[in-house]
């Protein structure tokens, strides 16, 4: 997911450069977005993984 996030930034760029107004604020927005729920699921992950623990080894 951050990979789109950076593809739609970097479209959202060479947009820009060449004056595609529209397009630019389009997917600069997608970009934000997508970044923001990247960062969220992170964040759940990060959580989770802190509740959860680490299993002890099966012997």
């Amino acid at each position: 997911m951050l990979y789109w996030a950076l593809v739609f930034f970097v479209v959202a760029i060479i947009a820009a450069v060449f004056g595609f107004g529209g397009i630019a604020s389009a997917s600069a927005g997608i970009a934000q977005l997508l970044f923001f729920i990247f960062l969220a699921l992170l964040v759940i992950s990060l959580v989770v993984y802190v509740i959860r623990g680490r299993s002890p080894p099966v012997t």
